[in-house]
């Protein structure tokens, strides 16, 4: 894995209850939602994996036990399935998780926004860059986001955001950056704005699901007090940071899919599902048939 290997830990912060999919997320966390035959979850653990990382840190709320489960070993099901002699799925099942990873739950006591929830792995993280993955945001990339980024910090280090372009109608989602010195798929960040109408936003530049941070960060964290919805926000302690460190735009190579939304989700289920494998050239003659009917 190369220099990719030399960030150890990655972030989840899977604490959000997912209301926009209730009545489906009142009992099952929103990174359990499957994409074909796979959780959400389980897209951003092997993009961590990809990229050399080893400690995989949840930041966890109520009704998030699935998400323990599904990591964890099932020795009941694993004898069902071995008896029934089902051993290509005895053989997914048993790899989801490679033996050389650890797997680190963190309980964030209070729905205090994105920037509590990174600053509850500190103890863990400890004084080492470190990756923050949201599994909301899939990304589908031939090179995964993450060894993207890490390939970047191995060249240059800092900390590195991942962005992508977005209609200047829709700034007011994102964090937005200026940027500065582009070289390659990175450019230093100016200045970095929380949710900024479309005529206040400093470019169209959005920050999406993915950050490798410093762990200066931490200390930002834990002066900069609440700022929006009365949350700590991870972009204000970014916007900090830049005082004193580098902070990079990093423009990934892949196509994301904002599956914190019900579009966005049908979208990525519909791809993925022409994609897989298996089932691929059925689901293509169906879409097919369906888009025939609807013409008719």
């Amino acid at each position: 894995m190369g220099q990719s290997a030399s960030i150890r830990s990655a972030v989840f912060p899977v604490a959000g209850r997912g209301t926009r999919f209730l009545p489906a997320t009142k009992a099952s966390p929103k990174e359990m939602l499957p994409i074909v035959d796979k959780p959400l979850i389980q897209y951003a653990v092997e993009e961590a994996l990809s990229a050399g990382v080893r400690n995989l840190v949840f930041i966890t709320g109520s009704s998030k036990r699935a998400i323990e489960d599904h990591f964890d070993s099932d020795p009941e099901l694993e004898s069902a399935l071995e008896a029934q002699g089902k051993h290509e799925l005895l053989a997914t099942v048993r790899g989801i998780l490679p033996s050389w990873a650890s797997c680190i739950y963190i309980r964030q006591p209070a729905p205090l926004g994105l920037g509590h929830a990174v600053l509850c792995a500190r103890p863990v993280v400890g004084h080492e860059p470190f990756f923050v993955h949201l599994a909301d945001d899939l990304i589908d990339a031939t090179v995964p986001v993450l060894q993207q980024m890490a390939e970047a910090y191995a060249a240059r280090q800092g900390s590195y955001v991942g962005v992508q372009t977005v209609a200047r109608a829709e700034t007011d989602k994102y964090g937005i950056v200026a940027t500065r010195d582009d070289e390659g798929s990175s450019a230093r960040v100016t200045r970095i704005v929380e949710k900024p109408k479309p005529a206040d936003a400093p470019s169209t530049l959005a920050v999406v699901g993915r950050y490798l941070l410093s762990p200066t960060i931490f200390d930002r964290l834990e002066s900069v007090g609440r700022g929006a919805g009365g949350e700590i926000q991870l972009t204000d302690a970014i916007a900090d940071l830049l005082a004193a460190e580098s902070v990079y735009a990093y423009k990934f190579d892949g196509k994301r899919y904002d599956c914190g939304s019900k579009l966005g989700y049908l979208e990525a289920t519909v791809e993925y599902g022409l994609k897989h494998p298996e089932l691929g050239d059925r689901f293509s003659s169906y879409l097919r048939q369906l888009s025939d009917q609807f013409k008719g």
